[in-house]
């Protein structure tokens, strides 16, 4: 009894129409199971993929625990947690910009891929940061800078080193860096929109401003677990040849 009480003192109450809070929770229990999944895999893969798999586990299980307190902040507050939103992302996000680099390595891919594409997503979320939280006065200009840079990781992805590599890797990795490619994107193209959304600037005339967290949590989902269930597939194919 005491521990259940001391659970319900940490979780803050939500009501059953505040479907914000419900895909929070759905979003956190969903990335839980995902990293359960990688986590108990690993043990079937040959030495070179378990560390792509690994990473997704972490990828999912930092979103998770990240998760957990954006769903007790929206119930206590009612307001976006932008703060704990970010700090997921400057974890989760380069580590997604890892998994390319991962699975490139067998066609002799170098650090230096790596850390371009690191700084960039850096780049793209403490300048977005900067916008939507310690400057929104200057929205307009820090969301340009952000979308310079994550134009940036989409040319590299799309048509530099990275998708030379990735032509040179084998069908399978070149199948997999096209879906990873594809999230990106795509997947990844809801960030903009939320960050027009949730701050002032030219683009209000086009775009309103709302609230945009379930679009958010929603694509958090699809992205982060998509991604490990790419990794996860790409394994298993190479592991049986």
């Amino acid at each position: 009894m005491t521990n259940f009480m001391f659970i319900s003192g940490l979780v803050g109450k939500m009501l059953p129409t505040d479907y914000v809070g419900f895909t929070f929770f759905v979003g956190c229990m969903a990335m839980m199971a995902a990293s359960a999944f990688f986590f108990l895999s690993l043990s079937q893969f040959d030495k070179k993929w378990r560390t792509s798999v690994l990473v997704s586990g972490l990828i999912t299980f930092i979103a998770a625990v990240h998760y957990f307190y954006m769903r007790d902040y929206w119930a206590s507050f009612g307001e976006s947690p932008t703060f704990f939103r970010y700090v997921d992302w400057v974890l989760t996000v380069p580590l997604m910009c890892l998994e390319f680099y991962l699975i490139l390595k067998v066609a002799g891919a170098k650090q230096s891929l790596l850390w371009k594409m690191i700084i960039y997503s850096v780049i793209m979320l403490f300048t977005g940061y900067l916008g939507e939280v310690v400057a929104p006065d200057s929205a307009a200009f820090w969301g340009a800078v952000s979308g310079a840079a994550y134009f940036a990781i989409v040319y590299e992805i799309w048509f530099g080193e990275a998708s030379k590599l990735a032509a040179a890797a084998g069908v399978e990795v070149q199948k997999a860096h096209k879906i990873l490619c594809w999230f990106v994107l795509v997947g990844w193209s809801i960030y903009p929109l939320g960050y027009m959304m949730g701050t002032t600037g030219w683009y209000n005339g086009i775009i309103p401003e709302g609230n945009i967290d379930v679009a958010y949590n929603i694509a958090d989902a699809i992205n982060k677990i998509g991604f490990g269930l790419v990794i996860y597939n790409l394994a298993v194919k190479s592991s049986k040849d």
